[in-house]
């Protein structure tokens, strides 16, 4: 028999037909830990470096940075302890690094990551070099100014809303206008919010609300999205839309809520105001009452604390169950894992504490813009006048007048005084 007859043999009768293979049956948890070994004994992954580009930085209160390494094809999920990031070159989002250590496993995640140990930088990424661009180029042009803005009314009744029907922003949105104010009325256009053609679709869809106004009156326009990556939201950072934001916003009161607290859109700048989450605007352009601040603010409160404590308790299990698994595990390997699964519950708290204050950072706003909008100045501002009598009283109706009767004319800057002449005295 030839080799090659043995080996087609062999192909032909294996596995034999009567006593098929049977799969290796695994828990999670230990697949995922043989994983991280098997990372870990090979040699090639424990000393790499890796070039890419900085994004979605986070630096909790730990000093850990978690962010991620990505070029045109695929990301990497990178970490760097407290200790070596206190001593490391400085870096931010939209950087271009090389970063150097080993590969691993975060067991809770199932996912691998790059241990760093050391990073220099290699220039500043194309994105975030686009955008600073752009940005300084409008804003030099006055495009920014605030100056050319209409801003939103203390109680609007009509509101356009630009986004994509099927966000969750706009369900979030929806919930806060109904809770705080049902009789506002919505006006939808609808368009994509992510992707190559989502500007020309978005400003499209600003452009039918602006018809819309022209014939039954918008009060506000409110273009939303919720949070994503520098590349899930670089839409908003498109100059065709920024400028036509920037024009709509001299007609119309534009409010933009793109994205969390910590991003930044190029269309922010060019609103008329920028609200930090799609929720955050609704509660912007509903402004609530001095008594419903002071209800609003004991809830928020009330359930911020009890978050924490849950947070802080959840934390504290944790970290007793994390501390028995050191005591069979690996060391290093479980260190890695429990230091940053930490991180990753402060960071839950941390995250419940600010959409709280920005939250009320949201009702004191509309609060400071309502007692704005009624105060009597105000009232004078807008070319209206307050007219007395010689003893200080409020004169309403000219009927309470008679000729020759001295008057004193208050407005927003100055008072004038006149005389009542009588108005059926013929003409010289």
């Amino acid at each position: 028999m030839t080799v090659s007859e043995v080996h087609t043999l062999l192909l032909d009768e294996y596995p034999p037909r009567d006593y098929p293979m049977l799969a290796m049956r695994w828990t999670i948890s230990d697949l995922t830990q043989y994983i991280r070994q098997m990372f870990e004994l090979d040699s090639h992954l424990q000393n790499i470096e890796v070039i890419g580009e900085v994004s979605n930085l986070r630096v909790p209160s730990s000093g850990h940075a978690y962010f991620t390494l990505k070029d045109s094809g695929s990301q990497l999920r990178c970490v760097m302890w407290a200790n070596i990031h206190r001593n490391a070159p400085s870096f931010k989002d939209g950087d271009q690094v090389v970063a150097g250590g080993h590969l691993s496993v975060y067991e809770r995640d199932g996912q691998y990551q790059l241990y760093c140990r050391r990073i220099t930088p290699a220039g500043v990424g194309d994105l975030y070099a686009q955008y600073e661009a752009l940005k300084a180029r409008l804003q030099e042009e006055g495009l920014f100014d605030a100056e050319n803005k209409l801003m939103p009314p203390a109680q609007p009744r009509t509101i356009g809303v630009v986004t994509s029907p099927s966000t969750a922003a706009l369900q979030d949105l929806l919930n806060v206008l109904r809770r705080r104010n049902p009789m506002v009325r919505v006006v939808l256009s609808g368009a994509p919010v992510q992707g190559g053609p989502a500007a020309p679709e978005i400003l499209d869809a600003l452009g039918r609300l602006e018809a819309y106004h022209a014939q039954h009156r918008l009060d506000a326009v409110l273009i939303v999205r919720g949070g994503g990556s520098i590349e899930d939201l670089w839409c908003f950072n498109d100059e065709h839309l920024v400028r036509g934001v920037a024009a709509a916003a001299q007609r119309l009161p534009i409010v933009a809520g793109v994205g969390h607290e910590i991003d930044f859109t190029l269309i922010d700048f060019a609103a008329s105001v920028r609200a930090p989450t799609p929720s955050a605007a609704a509660e912007l352009i509903t402004p609530v009452t001095v008594d419903e601040q002071h209800s609003s603010l004991q809830v928020l409160a009330s359930r911020l604390h009890l978050s924490v404590h849950d947070h802080l308790a959840e934390a504290a299990q944790q970290v007793d169950w994390l501390r028995q698994q050191l005591q069979r595990l690996s060391p290093q390997g479980t260190m890695d894992n429990a230091r940053q699964h930490i991180d990753s519950l402060l960071a839950r708290a941390e995250r419940a504490t600010h959409a709280s204050i920005g939250l009320k950072r949201a009702h004191l706003t509309g609060l400071h813009t309502t007692l704005q909008a009624y105060s009597p100045q105000a009232t004078l501002d807008r070319g209206y006048a307050i007219v007395q009598d010689d003893k200080g009283q409020i004169i309403r109706r000219s009927a309470d007048t008679q000729p020759g009767q001295q008057i004193a004319i208050r407005l927003a800057e100055g008072q004038i005084s006149a005389h009542i002449i009588d108005e059926e005295t013929p003409d010289g």
